[in-house]
């Protein structure tokens, strides 16, 4: 399927994208082999092939939920650029 100047043009407008005519003409061929791509894939027999979301196993990649002493309040301070009374200071946002 060859996609035409005017198809070109019409994407690229969608998509609000200014294009030389070097560009136009290249994506015209690129978009086109696309779509070909596309049209051959259609062509497959996916009857036996269930529906899924995913290729892949779901997996739960969040490490467990362990305790662990924290670091000290005078250690954490120390490192903030301003402090007042054991808390970070921050200048204010709101008037």
């Amino acid at each position: 399927m060859k996609l035409s100047r005017e198809q070109v043009m019409n994407i690229a407008d969608l998509a609000k994208l200014e294009l030389t005519e070097q560009e136009i003409e290249q994506y015209a061929e690129q978009l086109s082999a696309v779509l070909d791509y596309a049209s051959s894939l259609e062509q497959l027999d996916t009857k036996d092939i269930p529906p899924t979301a995913t290729v892949l196993p779901l997996e739960n990649v969040m490490r467990e939920d362990v305790v662990q002493p924290s670091l000290p309040r005078d250690k954490v301070i120390a490192n903030a650029p301003a402090a007042i009374e054991g808390q970070f200071r921050v200048d204010a946002v709101l008037d």
